[in-house]
């Protein structure tokens, strides 16, 4: 069993944390909002640190779940950040999505330190991460990767490393663009159904069962028929995401002309009033045109 430290106690990092405690591991928590490290604490039996560094000072493995490439540099860097306290041959894992720019310069960070760094974004929504059964995609040095794994295992359905530093979030654009298109084609297959005079369940059943099924229409498209979009992953979240794929795909030459396309609904949703309404919340908005 390891010695951990966890940065961030969201909806993902606080389950997340305590699959590492119940696993056996010895794990101390930071979280910005230290009532929210204490009742985890309380929860748990973990320890809570009150900065970044405190909390990684004799760990062997510290990972992080914050919110953007701001927070996760906030809790790496500083005299009051998790490298400072961190001992030579420790590995970092940071779970958070941001720009595989951030990564790589947070990767050169550590190195300098004689620190291991691995990208590993995750999906799976608040439910993988409350079952253990998260998607994790990761990148960096093969040694670090292979050290790491067994403790990501705790929390991960499948945990693969994609190449070296930055190709965790490489992986994790991919896995939002696809998201962003598969939710606005189920929003307007439900969209057409209602305007048609069908059954939206009925249509889903069939339709299911064959080329058309996803892990969305699966899990969404009954909230999505009764109005409810309370059940996974922000509007603002997944703008702030779908800004990194928009961004990175300039870099690249990559042509992303949907994705562009749904982030410009997913304003629209904000303008709705729905930045804390989840991804499926694509079908309101065409409800909501008539």
């Amino acid at each position: 069993m390891a010695k951990l430290a966890f940065l961030g106690l969201g909806v993902m990092g606080y389950p997340m944390a305590g699959h590492l405690q119940k696993a056996g591991h010895t794990v101390t928590v930071y979280n910005r909002t230290a009532t929210k490290a204490q009742s985890w604490a309380e929860e748990h039996g973990g320890a809570t640190a009150a900065t970044p560094r405190e909390a990684a000072t004799g760990a062997d493995f510290v990972m992080s779940c914050v919110g953007n490439d701001d927070d996760l540099r906030s809790v790496c860097l500083g005299e009051d950040g998790a490298f400072a306290g961190m001992g030579s041959g420790s590995v970092f894992v940071d779970h958070t999505t941001v720009s595989a720019k951030v990564t790589r310069e947070l990767y050169a960070a550590a190195d300098a330190k004689q620190i291991s760094f691995v990208d590993a974004p995750i999906s799976g929504g608040q439910a993988g991460a409350e079952n253990g059964a998260l998607s994790v995609m990761c990148g960096g040095d093969e040694g670090a990767y292979a050290r790491a794994e067994p403790i990501i295992a705790a929390y991960a359905k499948i945990c693969r490393r994609l190449g070296d530093s930055g190709a965790g979030q490489l992986t994790k654009m991919c896995n939002q663009i696809a998201i962003a298109g598969l939710v606005q084609g189920l929003s307007e297959a439900l969209h057409m159904a209602e305007k048609s005079g069908l059954d939206g369940r009925d249509v889903v059943e069939v339709i299911s069962q064959g080329a058309a099924g996803s892990w969305q229409m699966a899990n969404r498209y009954e909230t999505m028929l009764d109005d409810h979009f309370e059940h996974g992953f922000a509007v603002d979240w997944m703008r702030k995401d779908l800004g990194i794929c928009l961004a990175t795909a300039d870099e690249t030459g990559a042509s992303l002309p949907v994705t562009a396309l749904v982030d410009q609904f997913y304003k629209d949703v904000q303008k709705m009033g729905g930045g804390r309404w989840d991804t499926s919340s694509l079908f309101k908005r065409l409800r909501a045109a008539g």
